[in-house]
């Protein structure tokens, strides 16, 4: 158990917000973080036009990036629509700007390479989606195989679901461990799936092979691509 550090009475989270976020990426964590004592979150994009998620339907933002307050906790969602914010460089700046001025630096999915454009993830321990960590040393990155990595103040998480371990992770670092249990007991967060896998370490050589073969080779393609040209 850990002692609850004193923190701030009020936490601002903010959350970046792309076209193409996988919308777990981003409400996972947000559930979670959202009833940490003191917190504020916010969900910060280009403008506050309504942002399409990969589950079609859309979010609206609370602000964009002009009127985004200082993050104390930064999130880096991840999702396809990762590949065309990599070179966008209103959000590259304000990944690098927010991430300046936050106690806490962190990333779910393939939210770690926008991290890494950022230049933030050089030397850093670091994981991501099961499908795209192979390309986490183009970043500057170590690549981990872990749930959940930190590195001094950066922490990274794998795919989409891992969101709400690292959320809660972070909840016991701020709070202690009784908080954090607390919200994962209030969410019921108490994970049985149907079938043993949910990472190519646990999955069967088959169903592994034939998901990269339909998704998965050709977007990690796609990021190496997009990883690969010039801001």
């Amino acid at each position: 158990m850990t002692d609850a550090p004193v923190t701030p009475a009020s936490t601002i989270v903010v959350f970046l917000l792309f076209p193409g976020i996988t919308q777990l990426d981003f409400t996972a964590p947000a559930q979670a973080l959202c009833r940490m004592p003191g917190a504020r979150l916010v969900g910060a994009a280009a403008s506050r036009d309504p942002i399409a998620t990969d589950s079609g339907f859309s979010i609206v933002p609370t602000d964009d990036f002009s009127s985004c307050p200082q993050a104390d906790i930064l999130c880096v969602p991840g999702g396809h629509g990762v590949t065309e914010a990599l070179n966008d460089p209103a959000t590259i700046d304000f990944i690098a700007r927010q991430a300046a001025g936050a106690q806490w630096v962190t990333s779910v999915c393939t939210g770690a390479f926008l991290l890494g454009r950022a230049g933030l993830l050089t030397g850093k321990r670091a994981t991501t989606h099961w499908a795209y960590a192979h390309l986490l040393a183009l970043v500057g990155a170590e690549p981990v195989n872990a749930r959940i990595v930190e590195d001094g103040n950066l922490v990274t998480s794998g795919g989409v679901t891992s969101g709400l371990d690292f959320a809660l992770t972070l909840i016991g670092r701020l709070h202690g461990d009784a908080v954090a249990e607390a919200i994962q007991l209030a969410i019921e967060y108490d994970p049985a799936p149907p079938y043993v896998g949910g990472h190519p370490d646990r999955t069967p050589p088959a169903i592994t092979a034939g998901l990269k073969a339909r998704v998965y080779d050709a977007a990690a393609a796609r990021m190496e691509q997009a990883l690969g040209r010039p801001l």
